[in-house]
């Protein structure tokens, strides 16, 4: 599948970037595109596409198109564009194929030598002023969420994948005599003793908390019952990676997301070790048979916990690309994750919580079947390629979510469920894919109608006062001194 991404998968190479070095250097040798495709042994047109950005070329193609040149491979992969004219287009055609345009429904303009200078610049200045208005009226959700969208990218950015946050699970589990496999509810405490900790469960925990440490006495507190947790160990294995990251106050949203995500990361890493995961994906991707319910049952953990797991190592180490998505029954996106060139609803900011997912994505067709608890698979045609996904549904406090891992076509041969005949197309974002209700419908109703919404608080309400998102932190403060040990 052509990808439109600017940069490669480990974000080495810009390929607008490269694509204009390689134009400027063409024209500047009164080189044809035929030419330069016989010099390179290749179609003019496939030369068209790495100069407009559109392919990922290898570095033994860009080694012959250097000496075609006759300049130095270091020259074409230098990162600053040739000329301003050169950094405006870029600047342009990265904005078109982004959010902003897409949302904004305006029509691509063709960015190539045609296309006058002083449009360019105008072009360029007023994407840009619409960028900074959005960004100056943004109300603090959409700061929440500008921030996801960020973290977002790093993460796709690392293929999900924490090299230091993995080597902190390796050393907690050595230190505590860790023989590989399910982490048992011993062993988390184990974890917690070793680093000076006692638990202690509690009636009266906060209510705006999942758990409470009391550093100046050691102690981690815990909801008596587990209540809400499908997994008694992640609360607190969450706390204790907290505490072996360093995390101190965030300084705001952002940081608070992050250490947010390294928690989970590292308690995750903790429940699959990755020196036990790694060669169980390997052998089953050997035998093409992948599966998240055989990662989940292996090591004891809930399914939405393997479902991010296997993000984590499946590019790592298996050179899968992979996306992930948890989609609540009102057809919105909780979270997602991606490096797989799957495009998902965004805002004009990138962010993507909150937004409708297509009814024809396997993670919206899964709530119509009658069983919802059964793994279910489905090949979807989308505008960026086709995606085999497997989903399932589990129930929460705030309603049923499902829980969808897919790969791009190319990668389903080593997946059990790739024999299934269930496809679907999307034509999302197109409004006439499923987001416009059909005109005869649309002519009996729409005036006739008026729903009340109910949309998660989340997604209105502005952030809580305070240090930690979300927390009362004087109930924390009175909590923490009714349990204290007397001095």
């Amino acid at each position: 599948m052509t990808t439109t991404s600017t940069t490669t998968a480990s974000g080495g190479i810009d390929t607008l970037v490269l694509g204009r070095r390689i134009r400027h250097l063409r024209t500047a040798r009164n080189m044809t595109l035929d030419d330069l495709g016989a010099a390179v042994g290749r179609a003019a047109s496939q030369v068209s596409m790495l100069e407009n950005g559109h392919r990922e070329p290898k570095l033994s193609l860009l080694a012959v198109v250097a000496d075609a040149l006759e300049v130095p491979l270091a020259e074409l992969l230098r990162t600053d564009p040739p000329s301003r004219r050169a950094a405006m287009e870029i600047e342009l055609e990265r904005a078109q194929r982004g959010p902003l345009f897409a949302n904004l429904a305006v029509p691509p303009v063709k960015v190539g030598r045609s296309l006058p200078a002083d449009a360019l610049e105008a072009l360029v200045r007023l994407q840009n002023e619409v960028q900074r208005l959005l960004t100056e009226n943004a109300a603090t959700p959409e700061e929440a969420r500008r921030a996801n969208a960020e973290l977002r990218a790093r993460m796709r950015a690392q293929d999900n994948y924490f090299p230091e946050l993995e080597d902190h699970a390796r050393r907690l589990l050595t230190a505590i005599g860790h023989p590989g496999g399910p982490l048992s509810q011993r062993s988390t405490a184990d974890i917690a003793a070793h680093l000076g900790f006692s638990l202690h469960y509690v009636q009266d925990l906060p209510h705006s908390t999942r758990t409470v440490t009391d550093l100046a006495n050691g102690r981690i507190y815990l909801p008596q019952g587990n209540p809400g947790f499908s997994d008694g160990r992640s609360p607190l294995l969450q706390a204790i990676a907290s505490h072996v990251l360093g995390h101190a106050e965030p300084a705001d949203y952002g940081d608070f997301l992050r250490q947010r995500v390294e928690a989970n990361y590292l308690a995750a890493a903790l429940m699959i070790p990755e020196d036990g995961a790694a060669p169980f994906l390997q052998a089953a991707k050997n035998e093409r048979r992948l599966s998240v319910e055989d990662l989940r049952d292996a090591f004891a953990v809930p399914y939405e916990t393997a479902a991010h797991r296997f993000t984590n190592l499946a590019t790592q180490h298996l050179g899968i690309r992979v996306h992930f998505m948890k989609v609540h029954e009102g057809g919105t996106l909780h979270k997602a994750y991606e490096n797989d060139g799957v495009v998902f609803p965004s805002d004009p900011l990138g962010a993507i919580e909150g937004q409708p997912v297509c009814r024809q994505w396997t993670a919206r067709v899964v709530f119509t079947l009658a069983d919802r608890f059964t793994p279910y698979y489905q090949y979807t045609d989308t505008p960026s390629g086709t995606y085999w996904c497997t989903s399932r549904v589990q129930t929460s406090s705030q309603g049923a979510f499902s829980v969808s891992v897919g790969v791009p076509f190319a990668h389903v041969r080593w997946f059990r469920g790739r024999e299934t005949t269930e496809r679907s197309a999307s034509r999302c974002p197109e409004p006439t894919c499923c987001r416009e209700a059909p005109p005869e419908l649309a002519a009996r109703w729409a005036t006739q109608s008026w729903p009340s919404a109910r949309p998660h608080a989340s997604l209105l309400a502005a952030l809580p006062v305070g240090v930690f998102p979300g927390v009362d932190t004087t109930e924390v403060y009175r909590f923490l001194d009714r349990h204290a040990p007397e001095q």
